[in-house]
């Protein structure tokens, strides 16, 4: 029953963290309770398959973490209006299973190598966790711990430095380091030993904090210029406007929304994910002939000096099988299509720009391990109105230029938004502002849409980029280069917000470095595994030799 509270006590600390409702002080103690349990079970307890009951213990833990917060994924609705109850079920298990596996990890090299060895492995193998998170086609960094202050801007000034991956190293630090000032009291009760792990803890905790505020206090980094934004809020139903409604109808309400709050020069109309068409798609390779492009080019011929960004549905013909993407599919004898969620800018009498979304949602945009999956599972991709076929993606960010002032937009495609080494992309291209088009309707009025907000200020802070967000239900949002909200929108308006935006070149130290703690942790997971088969092997020798 003790195993079993500790195990519930780091459940509710982990979940009782998490933004936008929660208190991220909790974090820096939440896996405490849960190393406890797995040192006390390997050591004191007189289970027989104490590996089984470490797994089961912590699987448990993370389930209950994982349904806490991003249980509103029940929000999603197959075609039939019903709640998709495999858009929950399928990342919730899988996920809590994954952090099952890593703990089971640390819990297998401790006993091997020791408590000190096995700590160092549990922060190596953890971070190396959520960067394998980050990149792999069922990949899901939602609950990445640095992820956790980002309703906190004021106290992680220094992810320009380190990034939200820092963050889950200082985070992990701090645990690692308190459950070991527990197991010094608990080993030899010396108070001179408590005082002085307990003061690094607390420096550790304190020391971020304070860079960070000296760090806010003091930003004051000077714009190149600025730029007027009018995000656009078209409010329309993902499930029944959206894919229903005839595309010219739609086009028409997000121009006339754009029309009736234009007041004063406006440089970009940014419109969200997928705003356009509606229903089906945009071929690309007619693009100059679309009706709703030209549609757009004839409002910007009456606002001179102003450029559409926007969200589209869009896809490419082949009609050979010769060089044909994994991701095309036939739809006709010696026809195949590739489809795509775009970013477009379209700019008068110019070639309209695209870009194509780099980061699908699993399950939703790409079929994770086609060729491996798809002979088990069939066609078993979560329905949410769109295609049911993996998405084509590009593989290089793009930076949108602006010819008439010094804006170059990064179209960041909602889903993106999560993933901080990849935003770099966008800067290094050249982008100064971040410009996120996103749906986050899917999931109704939930934690959802607000945790993908807050998310977004920590992109702001790792780039010292400003962002316009334009959101189809809301929220959308104008935060600033240290990642506050400076104004943003009713979730469900139908509404626009106009943003002043200040446009910065120079590149932080993350943008540079990337996720620098991650690649040094991958480091140590190798060396530490590498030793361990060196020390294996030692005593197998050893042996053979007596």
């Amino acid at each position: 029953m003790k195993y079993v509270l500790l195990t519930l006590i780091s459940a509710m600390l982990l979940s009782i963290s998490w933004p936008t409702y929660g208190i991220p002080f909790f974090i820096f103690f939440a896996l405490v309770p849960l190393l406890m349990m797995e040192h006390g079970v390997s050591k004191f307890s007189d289970y027989k398959r104490k590996s089984w009951v470490v797994f089961g213990l912590s699987y448990l833990c993370f389930i209950i973490w994982n349904i806490v917060t991003t249980g509103w994924l029940y929000g999603s609705k197959n075609p039939d209006g019903s709640h998709s109850l495999m858009a929950v079920l399928f990342p919730v298990l899988v996920n809590s299973l994954l952090y099952s596996l890593v703990f089971q990890c640390y819990h297998w090299y401790k006993n091997a190598q020791g408590t000190y060895w096995g700590l160092a492995f549990f922060v190596a193998i953890w971070m190396s966790f959520e960067k394998f998170h980050l990149n792999w086609e069922l990949t899901w960094p939602w609950l990445n711990l640095g992820n956790s202050f980002s309703e906190y801007p004021k106290l992680i000034q220094w992810y320009d430095t380190l990034g939200a991956t820092g963050g889950s190293f200082w985070i992990l630090l701090v645990n690692v380091l308190l459950f070991y000032t527990i197991r010094t009291w608990e080993a030899g009760r010396k108070r001179k030993d408590l005082i002085k792990n307990s003061s690094i803890a607390a420096a550790l905790i304190i020391i971020p904090m304070i860079i960070s505020l000296v760090k806010y206090n003091s930003f004051n980094e000077k714009p190149i210029g600025t730029v007027n934004v009018l995000m656009l809020q078209p409010d329309l139903d993902p499930y029944a406007e959206k894919y229903s409604k005839d595309s010219l109808t739609i086009e028409q309400d997000l121009l006339n929304l754009a029309e009736k709050n234009t007041k004063g020069k406006i440089d970009y109309y940014i419109a969200p994910e997928t705003a356009l068409p509606g229903r089906g798609s945009i071929s690309e390779t007619a693009f100059e002939k679309s009706i709703i492009l030209n549609n757009l080019k004839e409002f910007l011929a009456r606002h001179p000096g102003s450029v559409f960004s926007t969200g589209i549905s869009s896809h490419k013909f082949y009609t050979s099988s010769k060089d044909l993407p994994t991701e095309a599919y036939q739809i006709n004898q010696g026809l195949w299509v590739e489809s795509f969620n775009s970013a477009i800018q379209v700019i008068p009498n110019q070639k309209v720009q695209v870009y194509h979304k780099g980061k699908l949602v699993p399950g939703v945009e790409i079929f994770p391990y086609m060729n491996y999956l798809k002979p088990l599972l069939g066609d078993a991709m979560i329905n949410l109105g769109g295609t049911v076929a993996s998405l084509g993606s590009d593989k290089e960010r793009v930076a949108f230029s602006n010819p008439y002032n010094k804006g170059k937009i990064a179209p960041i495609i909602c889903y993106e938004s999560i993933y901080g080494e990849f935003v770099t992309d966008y800067v290094k291209k050249g982008a100064n502002f971040l410009g996120i088009m996103t749906n986050d309707s899917w999931w109704g009025v939930s934690e959802g849409h607000k945790q993908l907000l807050s998310y977004a200020k920590l992109r702001a802070i790792e780039t010292r980029r400003e962002i316009a967000r334009a959101a189809n239900s809301g929220i959308s949002a104008h935060i600033n280069a240290q990642g506050e909200i400076v104004e943003d929108t009713f979730y469900g308006d139908k509404t626009t917000l106009f943003a002043k935006i200040n446009l910065y070149e120079n590149q932080t130290f993350y943008v540079k470095a990337g996720d620098l703690l991650t690649r040094f942790s991958i480091f140590a997971l190798g060396f530490l595994l590498f030793y361990f088969l060196i020390k294996r092997f030692q005593k197998k020798f050893t042996k053979q030799q007596a």
